[in-house]
């Protein structure tokens, strides 16, 4: 049972409680210029039990992080309760990759997984953003398996 992921939630006791040390929800900040994928992403994710802020572009995300250009690291305590970040790379004004590279210059925020999505599938584009340091990259359209997937990394990466 440890080492697989369950399929159905019956078991939500113990299957659950590995996502954040304290045993809550994980918190996702899903970023996407497009209000249908922000919707989208917003409802798989709760529907997988997690705790979602949506923002529209990087510099919004920011914001919400405490890395906005006039917080410089305020607002430390809200930074650390967000577990994961999803990001849309194609966004106008600060792409999903310059936003990763801002997140992990943070010495605050530089373990907090990044995940990168796109309608594009461009090898080198998936490339450049795994050795920047994102944890996944997923086409777009999402679906529920994707999210059973970043499930299962939040997991991994909060022990």
């Amino acid at each position: 049972m440890d080492a697989s992921f369950p399929s159905s939630s019956s078991s939500s006791s113990s299957s659950s409680k590995g996502f954040t040390e304290t045993g809550e929800q994980p918190h996702v900040l899903a970023v996407d210029d497009s209000l249908i994928d922000r919707k989208l992403i917003e409802k798989l994710l709760k529907n997988s039990s997690c705790k979602v802020t949506t923002a529209e572009n990087g510099p919004r995300a920011l914001e919400v992080l405490g890395l906005g250009d006039h917080q410089h690291n305020k607002l430390e305590s809200n930074a650390s309760k967000v577990n994961m970040i999803i990001t849309d790379y194609c966004m106008p004004g600060m792409t999903g990759y310059e936003l990763l590279k801002k997140i992990k210059e943070s010495s605050n925020l530089r373990e907090v997984p990044v995940v990168i999505m796109s309608s594009e599938n461009v090898p080198t584009r998936i490339n450049k953003c795994l050795e920047e340091g994102a944890q996944m990259f997923i086409l777009k359209p999402l679906n529920q398996s994707d999210i059973k997937r970043l499930r299962c990394h939040l997991m991994n990466c909060r022990s």
